[in-house]
């Protein structure tokens, strides 16, 4: 696969953003990449946005439209892309084909958010969209439940315990912070994990990501176009999309997500690249048994060992393979549509040598964006 440079990079702050409207998030994430870039609008050539549901959590569809006219980029075409949870991931995916393409040279790729401007009940019902809505949302399922299901069965055929899961919580929130732009910098402990309220057997409240407001934006080039603004580029040498069945009762084994493994086959390949050249990685935590599913599926771990290579430390900065540097959607937040472009920031930040007190030393990273229970899985292979 030709190399497709990430020349500049863009972040807000996540969290509860109570003052920040939705076409703000997007505008101030798209000009810091757009400034990191060294680039101006009028280079821009097309924009793409991750973005699940903006009509149900702020009454807004026809995003493309309105982040191309707030950020006063018309007439330049603007896209939306839509995969559940993977939004910001496969907005990625289809900027860097469209670069791959010839049709394109630099275009900006965004994701956002704003997922606090409703109550809860409805934040709730909106994610479980996201899965099957006449087997298993109209039946009552909801997102933590349905993690529950499987971390309960990763439970029972590989002995993963209650205690692991609940330290792949504690790493993530260390690794948050010393990330400026996450949404929790607090410490906690496996014991407050534990105590934590009950939302879904084994699952607890510290096992389960918040909801989030929050943008984020890349500006991905031709390698022949990126050497002439910066000096720094990252490549996205790999990229990889799979789908799975919607609903856990039609998969084969609910504790193998098979659209993460084949997404990474086919990002690994166009790479020529394989899980033991991987030496950082963000991956799509939106609860604790995702991220042990995660490194599982990526070929990081043996299958059924993501829980005990969590507890031995291997994924922790200065382990074997960081995983989640930034936090992960448990700490950092995960505002759903901005979470794959986050990813890609942080990596991007990671191999330029930018993390600050979260820094590793790493020339390959690799971002997993997860959409829904594993229906949609998209990967990412990045390179100095």
């Amino acid at each position: 696969m030709k190399r497709v440079a990430v020349i500049g990079v863009g972040l807000t702050k996540f969290g509860e953003l109570w003052e920040t409207s939705f076409s703000q998030l997007f505008v101030e994430a798209g000009a810091m990449a757009i400034n990191d870039a060294g680039i101006d609008g009028k280079d821009v050539e097309a924009i793409y946005v991750g973005n699940m549901s903006g009509g149900r959590f702020v009454d807004q569809e026809h995003i493309s439209c309105l982040i191309a006219d707030h950020a006063g980029l018309t007439p330049i075409p603007a896209t939306r892309v839509e995969a559940a949870c993977a939004s910001g991931g496969l907005a990625i995916r289809q900027g860097v084909m469209s670069i791959l393409s010839g049709f394109h040279d630099i275009v900006v790729v965004g994701g956002v958010e704003k997922m606090t401007d409703v109550v809860t009940e409805k934040t709730t019902q909106t994610l479980a969209t996201a899965s099957d809505s006449e087997w298993e949302a109209f039946m009552g399922m909801t997102f933590p439940g349905l993690y529950a299901l499987i971390a309960r069965r990763h439970m029972h055929e590989y002995g993963t315990t209650r205690e692991q899961l609940a330290m792949v919580a504690v790493k993530n929130h260390e690794n948050a912070i010393h990330n400026p732009y996450a949404q929790f910098h607090s410490k906690i402990t496996v014991e407050d994990v534990l105590r934590s309220p009950l939302v879904a057997d084994p699952l607890r409240l510290l096992d389960c990501s918040p909801i989030t407001d929050g943008a984020a934006c890349v500006v991905l080039a031709s390698e022949e176009k990126a050497r002439e603004f910066v000096d720094n580029p990252v490549y996205i040498t790999g990229s990889g999309q799979a789908s799975s069945t919607i609903a856990l009762h039609d998969r084969k084994k609910i504790t193998v997500t098979d659209a993460t493994v084949n997404a990474a086959k086919e990002a690994y390949a166009r790479a020529k690249r394989e899980p033991r050249d991987i030496q950082v990685a963000e991956v799509h935590d939106a609860f604790t048994i995702g991220e042990i599913l995660a490194i599982e599926g990526l070929g990081f771990v043996e299958i059924g060992k993501g829980g005990k290579a969590t507890e031995e430390g291997e994924t922790a900065i200065g382990g074997r393979i960081p995983v989640n540097t930034s936090g992960g959607l448990k700490a950092k937040g995960h505002p759903v549509g901005a979470t794959g472009v986050a990813q890609v920031v942080e990596i991007v930040l990671q191999l330029r040598g930018e993390a600050g007190k979260r820094q590793v030393d790493a020339d390959v990273g690799l971002t997993h964006n997860v959409g829904g229970s594993g229906g949609t899985a998209v990967v990412h292979i990045l390179e100095k």
